[in-house]
Order: C-alpha cells, then structure tokens, then sequence
C-alpha cells in the first residue's frame, strides 16, 4: 500500500495512495526541531506515518505545514495534537468553510450533483473512511500572509505561498540544505471549475517564481519525487503550450499542431490533456 523512504539526511516521506486520494507526506528532521509537510487525508493516514516513521527512530514533528486547503493534505491534523500547524491565510479561510459541512454519502452526494464537490474526492472520502465518518476539521495555529524560514537546527525550510491554478493558497517548502522543493499540489491544474483548466498567467507566474529555488529534487504529492531533469521537462511542456494556447487564442487544434511540430513526435496523453485543460482555462 505505502512505502516510507528516504532522500538526503534529513528527509523522509511516505508514497502516495490514489485510491484514498493518499498524497506524500514529508517530514524534515532537524537537529532541535521536526517538521512535517501536509496532515494527511484522515487520522489512520498520518497516524500510519507517525508510526512508521517511529520505527526507523524518527521523532515526532513540533511543527507541520499545510500546503493548502483540499480535504486530503488536512483532514490528518486532528492526530497531530501535540504539534504546532501553519498555512498560508487563505488556507485557514477556506478550511474555517469546511467546518460546517456534513461528510455523510448523502451530504457528499448532494454535494457532487450540485457541483460544489467533486466525484472523485467524494469517492475517496468513503473510502478512506469506511468504519466512521467523524471528521474533524482542525484549524491551523499560525498562517504567513507570504513566507517564512524556519530552522530546524542545521536543516532550514523556508515555507512561501505562490498559489497557482489548482489552489490559490498554495505552499511550497523548500528544504534548502537538502536542495528539496517540496511542490504539494502547486503545478495541477484547478480541478474544481466545470472543466479542469490552466490559466496562462497564473501558470507562467508560478513557473517563475518555481524556478527562481536551487533545488535537485521536486516533490509532487500525487506522483513522486522527479530531478530537476525531470522537472525541467515538465516546465517546458506547460510553457510552451500556455504559448501556443496564447498565439491561437485556445485554437486546440492548431495548439496540437504546433505542439508536434515542437516535439517532432506524436503527442502523449498527458500532453493532449495539458493542451484540453489550457484551452478550457483560456
């Protein structure tokens, strides 16, 4: 189901879960100080980590940052009693939203016909909760309006908003002796609209801003752990398609066109619903 492993000195994580929508968490273990990243999608997740980790000789953290609001990276904190919780302000508005809600199949279910949720996360949530439903939605102790550095003892996280498409609360930690941008869910596309979709703008600012870090390692919390080759690539892709979409006005056929001729190949699937998700947002 999930593996624990390792980068660098300092760094564990947890790999994801898709079923249970299960996204990585991480956890920075400095000489004074532990911090983890994201509180998992319910107690049993981050209790599993905690857990896990505690054979290996991993203390607790004191400190965990949540990179934004969507129910996965939160709905963890309530086992985190002992720790200290930070996001950015926007998170902490859009979870003090949630507070209300009823998680029931009925609630869930009404919920996704009037288009306030999302299938996806409502069959995820029955799911991962399949014995009880009693959650809890625990609000953050501190929020950054944009960032802070935190040091760890010998290790230093620097947690900074830069928002983007899929949540405009977005955090990125960046573990700076360990060359690690731990990206949450930062470069997705906004899976809450009527069609998922990139904007241009949004996407070509948060790229910058991505890009301006010396990290060796980027962490995505639904995939995995790429190099920077990789995430170079990545980069290039949404670029030059957020390009294209802006030459021929969300033209998606002309789009595909040039796309292939950049490429000189045939396009895969996760190019074409790069390029779907660009004209939907354009």
């Amino acid at each position: 189901m999930h593996s624990i492993e390792q980068i660098g000195k300092r760094f564990w994580y947890i790999t994801p879960v898709s079923e249970t929508d299960r996204p990585i968490l991480g956890m920075v273990v400095g000489k004074h100080k532990t911090l983890m990243i994201d509180a998992g999608n319910s107690e049993n997740h981050a209790h599993y980590f905690l857990e896990e980790l505690s054979k290996r000789q991993v203390p607790t953290p004191d400190i965990v940052v949540l990179t934004h609001w969507h129910w996965d990276h939160i709905f963890g904190l309530a086992a985190l009693t002992n720790t200290v919780s930070i996001s950015s302000k926007e998170t902490k508005k859009q979870m003090e939203k949630l507070i209300q809600l009823s998680w029931s199949d009925e609630a869930l279910d009404a919920r996704v016909k009037e288009g306030t949720e999302i299938e996806f996360c409502a069959n995820a949530i029955k799911q991962e909760f399949t014995n009880h439903r009693n959650i809890t939605v625990v609000l953050p102790d501190l929020v950054i309006e944009n960032k802070v550095e935190i040091d760890l003892g010998g290790v230093t996280c620097i947690v900074e908003h830069v928002g983007g498409d899929h949540a405009s609360d977005s955090v990125i930690v960046y573990i700076k002796e360990e060359k690690i941008l731990f990206l949450g869910d930062c470069i997705y596309p906004d899976i809450f609209s009527e069609k998922e979709n990139y904007t241009i703008n949004r996407t070509m600012q948060l790229l910058d801003r991505l890009e301006t870090f010396d990290a060796d390692t980027y962490i995505l919390s639904h995939w995995k752990p790429i190099a920077k080759e990789e995430f170079n690539q990545e980069v290039t892709m949404l670029r030059t398609i957020a390009k294209y979409t802006n030459i021929f006005s969300g033209d998606q056929r002309k789009i595909i066109l040039e796309y292939q001729k950049f490429v000189k190949r045939e396009l895969t699937e996760d190019e074409m619903v790069t390029i779907i998700d660009f004209v939907n947002g354009y």
